[in-house]
């Protein structure tokens, strides 16, 4: 969501295509667009009155009728004006030179369009029960651009990152006739179980705190150049200790007024609702994925920081809510947006072989547009579930995204620090103390946001902590790879009455490891200097909160020192474990501050806590007989 505003501003072009001409210079593109393209500038009625500013950019070349390409976002259709040019236009470089009319659209309530804005606004028109959502504002644009704009050939497409994803998914429902293809990417969908705000409840407080700086709210239109407010609370970039002395989540909630001077009523919003109430139900957008007419092609990476959950389940559910349709998932090696703003070669110290964006753009995203709205393009190469597997460094494609040839697998916790295929007959435990006034980071740098690479960074820096635990697999004696979801099947217990407990699954590469002759990673990765035997390559790590071990619209307390099953499920993953290599699983309570520390006492609203209500908690993890402790892996024959 956050990095996407930058995309939207800002575009680099660097890149090189496999095939074909050079990708162009920034300026090349730029000089390109404004000899080609005419622009305008209207403001579309919707079916309650309320205008909506939006941008058509036209070919000038009207010997053909095109089809239109559309995104709709909360973050500005900047630059405004109808001399003012956009440097690139459509999902990639490619599409202006293909031939498209472009339009985009600042969204109700945000920048140039009239209404009022909404976080995620809950999709009820399809009930009855609201006259206007974001579903029927992209009918009413879709249907007015048709009958209103020159040239065009009757298709629509729609497309957007992050939060431009979710009006791009939203858009989708009850879908225009005219609307022929879409392609949410990373999108927007479940702020409760999965996306950018919270991951099982619990909140994602770096990433957020961070954006909501940023996403003040205003009320008209003429607001919208002058609303932001200068930050004057504390300035550093050391998020660790910003965090840490900030305090509790209420403590949190009121920095708001110290550094902006007035209060952010999203983050209130979300503090007044701890728990998965109708509040959240209503704006999870994945149920109401509904009479979608259009072809799908998804779009998310699987280092995506904030909305790899909505990608994943956004297909899910459209594929599951919409059957017969043309809906397909594509999830490569990328952090958020990666696909549309990076080579894809490498993320931090992780090395994935190829050009991995340029490879989706060139085989997938144009074919994909230009099937379905101009009857051209082969699309042979996208199938069901196009995934990249980071451990072979391939592309795979499935008839699902739970591969039907694969088979979940135990992969159980032994004393010793051991994982094992093989249930252990000894039983036991290992223990940590957890202190919120000393938490695990989550990365090495020294950051007040969210590096995309934290999520392939090397965590060696945790595993020698005495509050995370360890458990590997000896040396694999041959290759095993997982594709689809990751199941925590635990046994634990505190000293208190609630607790985050943080899974993280790795792959530990072997000590003699060596990147391939003439590879080397980004000057400012770990591994720029030193070879990274031994690397610790985070795959996928998520946080459970205890209090939501029966579901999340309750929290229900721990019982003190009482070994509790906690199983979860967390955002899967495509991976080879090579030869030679280990499986490492890490558990710790903390995640700090990219994910907000639990106060490890029980409180009916968590979001309300202070730094006087932390508490350190002896956690324990439970192995063999009747609480083996496991993790659950979808292996492929």
């Amino acid at each position: 969501m956050k990095a996407t505003v930058l995309f939207v501003l800002v575009f680099a072009f660097t890149v090189v295509t496999f095939g074909q001409a050079p990708a162009p210079k920034a300026d090349e593109l730029a000089v390109y667009i404004k000899e080609h393209y005419t622009k305008r500038e209207v403001q579309i009625p919707m079916r309650d009155g309320v205008k909506l500013f939006t941008s058509i950019y036209e070919p000038k070349d009207k010997s053909q009728k095109y089809p239109i390409m559309m995104s709709r976002t909360p973050y500005s259709v900047a630059p405004y004006g109808p001399d003012k040019f956009k440097t690139s236009l459509g999902p990639d470089y490619q599409f202006a030179r293909e031939g498209y009319i472009f339009v985009y659209q600042d969204v109700r309530g945000r920048w140039m369009s009239e209404g009022t804005f909404v976080d995620v606004r809950p999709e009820v028109a399809q009930y009855g029960k609201a006259k206007f959502d974001e579903s029927t504002d992209t009918y009413d644009t879709i249907d007015w651009l048709i009958k209103n704009v020159d040239n065009n050939n009757g298709r629509v497409g729609t497309y957007g990152i992050s939060y431009p994803g979710y009006y791009t998914s939203a858009g989708s429902i009850n879908s225009h006739p005219a609307l022929k293809a879409c392609s949410p990417q990373a999108p927007v969908s479940d702020w409760y179980h999965g996306d950018d705000m919270h991951h099982n409840g619990a909140l994602f407080l770096a990433q957020n705190y961070s954006f909501y700086r940023f996403f003040q709210p205003f009320t008209t239109p003429s607001d919208s150049f002058t609303y932001m407010k200068q930050w004057k609370g504390r300035d550093t970039q050391d998020g660790y200790d910003y965090f840490l002395k900030l305090g509790g989540l209420q403590e949190v909630a009121d920095s708001f007024v110290a550094g902006l001077g007035v209060r952010q009523p999203y983050w209130d919003d979300m503090q007044d609702h701890p728990n998965y109430d109708q509040y959240w139900k209503d704006r999870n957008v994945l149920t109401h994925l509904n009479k979608v007419g259009c072809a799908t092609m998804t779009v998310g990476g699987w280092y995506d920081n904030e909305d790899l959950y909505g990608a994943l389940n956004t297909y899910r559910h459209i594929e599951k809510q919409n059957p017969g349709i043309f809906n397909i998932l594509v999830v490569g090696p990328w952090f958020h947006g990666g696909w549309a703003r990076s080579e894809g070669e490498w993320l931090g110290t992780a090395y994935f072989g190829s050009e991995t964006s340029e490879y989706y753009r060139v085989n997938m995203e144009l074919p994909f547009f230009n099937h379905f709205l101009k009857d051209k393009g082969d699309i042979s190469q996208l199938k069901e579930v196009n995934a990249f597997d980071t451990g072979a460094n391939t592309w795979r494609s499935f008839d699902s995204f739970e591969p039907t040839n694969g088979k979940d697998t135990a992969l159980y916790f032994t004393e010793n620090g051991g994982l094992s295929f093989t249930q252990p007959s000894k039983a036991g435990s290992n223990e940590y103390i957890s202190d919120p006034m000393k938490p695990v980071p989550y990365t090495q740098k020294i950051t007040l946001g969210y590096p995309r690479d934290y999520m392939t960074e090397d965590q060696r820096f945790a595993s020698t902590r005495p509050d995370v635990l360890v458990y590997e697999t000896s040396p694999l004696e041959a290759d095993i790879t997982v594709a689809g979801d990751i199941k925590p099947s635990l046994f634990i217990s505190s000293s208190g009455t609630d607790s985050d407990f943080i899974v993280k699954l790795i792959d530990v590469f072997p000590d003699d490891y060596k990147f391939p002759e003439g590879k080397k990673p980004p000057e400012n990765s770990a591994f720029s200097v030193f070879e990274p035997g031994g690397y610790q390559m985070l795959l996928r790590g998520e946080p459970m909160p205890a209090r939501f071990r029966e579901g999340f619209e309750k929290g229900i307390p721990l019982v003190p020192n009482k070994a509790t099953y906690l199983p979860f499920t967390m955002p899967g993953i495509t991976h080879t474990f090579k030869k030679g290599h280990r499986i490492m699983v890490q558990i710790q309570s903390t995640w700090f501050p990219l994910v907000a520390r639990s106060p490890q006492q029980f409180l009916e609203n968590n979001f309300k806590a202070t730094t006087a209500d932390f508490r350190k908690a002896t956690q324990r993890v439970y192995f063999g007989g009747k609480t083996a402790s496991a993790i659950i892996l979808p292996i492929q024959k």
